[in-house]
Parts: structure tokens; C-alpha cells; sequence
């Protein structure tokens, strides 16, 4: 299969390891409607690639992800109409995830915020480098949890600890998140193409039915959970986006920006 027609991600095949890589470091790698979509049709496709047993969700540059793009365009007058298809295309990408046959590793180059972070909670494996770190700060944003990580995050981390990231938006470091098994490896930047990458196309050469099917079994015991969380967070943050916190929370973050580029 050729994965090609990207533009917001780079996708690259390499053996049997499919490579996606957020592509956006003159905005930290954000990530906009466009990308959602994007990530949504690699997920897809590979579940019907026969060529590829592992997808690893990484970034170009020093971020994994900084999360939505708040700036995004595409936004037409009808403001409803705008958030409603915003929160299906970012459900549905979630979907895609859950819905992926295949091993996905999250190997968190860089701080991973927001939607960065919730994807670490869905991917089957997360190895983080020593400079990152995972901010979710939806509460300071007027909303809530997203992506599965009203789920997730308290099945990984813990409740107290999953209460601190997801609603009083304590910052998890590369250190904690190892402690709290939210990664289970971290790794030095200057071993990424000596050690983790050999590691990694290693792991691609095990048997494919036996990863697929390992998964499979190892998801059923939450599957139903984590859909269940995805359908409940997505119509709280649309009733969200229609509350005063969140508005002026946008107001808020338009006026830091302009402000620092005076």
C-alpha cells in the first residue's frame, strides 16, 4: 500500500514499521482539523496493510504535539455549525484509534500537551524521551477531558493522580510518567537512532497474527469503557464550547498571543 496524499502529517513506510510524524514545528507541531482527518485515514488504511505491524506516532522537531491548534482557519460564520463538525472529525479520530488493528507506539519526542497527551493514553505502547513532559490543561481552557483520558487516565495513573493531570493541570515529567506507567521506557535523545529505532523495526519482525490477535485480547477487557468515555466526553465538551468559561478562555489565550509579539 503507498500512503501518500499527506500534507498536515509525514507518513513513511519503513519495512513494516509505518512511520507517522506530526509536522507542524513552526506551531510546535499543533495540530489542526486537517490533521485530525489525516490521522484518522492512516489509522484506517493500516488496518488493511498487511505490510505493516507496528504504526509509531511521533514529531518532527522538539515537540511531540502542543495539542489543538487554537489559531486554526476553517471556521465559517455559523459558529454551532463549525464546533458540531469539529467535534465529530475529533471523534471519529479517536475512534480510530480504538478501532486500529494494529500496534500503536507513541514514542513522545518532546512535550506532549493536550490531545498529545490523550493520544500517550491510547496508544498500545509509550516510550518518552528525558525532555519531555504531559500537560492537559482542559480545565484552563474551559473544557474537560478528551480523548478517552476521563477513562484512560485514571485506569493508567491512578484516580489521584489522573484528578491532578486531567483537572488541576499538573504537568507530568518524563520521570513520573515512567513512575505512574503512563511510558514504559525512557530513552536518551541521542539513542533514538542506535538504540529505539533498531528496537523498534525488531519489534515489527514478530509474527503479525499473533501481534493482532495479542491486542485484540488485551483491549477487550476495556473496549467497551473507553467507547463509552469517548461518546460522554464528546457531547460535554460540545456543550462546553457554548459556555462563557470557554469563550473567554479563548479571549484569554488570543491576547497572550498578541501580546507577545509586540
Amino acid at each position: 500500500m503507498s500512503y501518500r496524499g499527506y500534507e498536515q502529517l509525514v507518513v513513511e513506510q519503513q519495512g513494516k514499521l509505518l512511520v507517522v510524524k506530526f509536522n507542524n514545528p513552526r506551531k510546535k507541531n499543533c495540530i489542526n482539523r486537517s490533521a485530525y482527518q489525516e490521522i484518522t485515514r492512516v489509522l484506517t488504511e493500516v488496518n488493511g496493510d498487511e505490510g505493516v505491524a507496528i504504526l509509531v506516532f511521533t514529531g518532527v522537531g522538539e515537540y511531540f504535539t502542543a495539542g489543538n491548534d487554537l489559531s486554526q482557519s476553517g471556521q465559517t460564520d455559523d459558529i454551532n455549525e463549525f464546533l458540531r463538525q469539529s467535534n465529530a472529525i475529533f471523534k471519529a479520530m479517536v475512534l480510530s484509534f480504538v478501532n486500529c488493528k494494529k500496534v500503536v507506539i507513541a514514542l513522545v519526542n518532546g512535550p506532549a500537551i493536550g490531545i498529545g497527551a490523550t493520544i500517550v493514553g491510547l496508544s498500545d505502547v509509550a516510550w518518552c524521551s528525558d525532555t519531555a513532559y504531559f500537560l492537559a490543561p482542559f480545565t484552563k481552557l474551559g473544557l474537560v477531558p478528551e480523548g478517552g483520558s476521563s477513562f484512560m487516565f485514571p485506569f493508567i495513573l491512578g484516580r489521584s493522580k489522573a484528578s491532578e493531570v486531567l483537572l488541576l493541570n499538573e504537568p507530568l515529567s518524563a520521570s513520573e510518567a515512567y513512575h505512574f506507567n503512563f511510558v514504559s521506557r525512557i530513552y536518551k535523545s541521542n539513542e533514538v537512532d542506535s538504540v529505539i529505532w533498531p528496537k523498534l523495526r525488531q519489534y515489527a519482525e514478530l509474527p503479525p497474527n499473533s501481534l493482532l490477535q495479542g491486542k485484540r485480547l488485551i483491549n477487550e477487557g476495556f473496549l467497551e469503557s473507553l467507547l463509552k468515555a469517548n461518546d460522554s466526553e464528546c457531547r460535554q465538551l460540545l456543550e462546553s464550547f457554548q459556555h462563557p468559561e470557554f469563550f473567554q478562555a479563548i479571549m484569554d489565550f488570543a491576547s497572550r498571543k498578541s501580546q507577545s509579539k509586540l
